[in-house]
């Protein structure tokens, strides 16, 4: 899993079991359906404790990805060494990825300009995102 980075960014591989509408901070409420779900981010200090904060279940709402985490099962982490705007070229890179759709807009990408950093597949994604590679 690649724990022992300090800081880079990482992928987080979602699985929602059944339908849930779910509001989402200051974004709205949303359908999401069962699933598969896959979010981009990054984490410039501690992406150990970063990822270790996403899989705990008690915890401070704060970013858009808490409230969807309350809901499904984390079931693959990727890490990648890389800097804050690598977050972005990894989000766009999963959103290449066959059968790839975006669930919100805005989600966990209110700091950048990308549409989303969150992505819906249907089946299991993590044969493609295992084989991203980020430079």
């Amino acid at each position: 899993m690649g724990l022992a980075l300090s800081e880079g960014i990482y992928c987080l591989i979602i699985r929602l079991f059944q339908r849930h509408r779910i509001k989402i901070g200051c974004l709205g409420t949303f359908s999401f359906p069962a699933g598969f779900y896959v979010y981009a981010g990054s984490a410039q200090n501690s992406l150990g404790r970063r990822i270790e904060r996403h899989l705990r279940q008690e915890k401070k709402m704060h970013w858009h990805i808490d409230y969807l985490l309350l809901h499904g099962q984390v079931m693959f982490v990727h890490t990648y060494p890389g800097e804050k705007h690598m977050e972005c070229m990894l989000s766009h890179k999963i959103g290449n990825i066959k059968n790839a759709s975006i669930p919100v807009k805005g989600f966990g990408s209110s700091d950048c300009s990308c549409v989303s950093h969150l992505y819906f597949f249907q089946d299991n994604p993590d044969p493609g995102i295992s084989r991203l590679t980020i430079r």
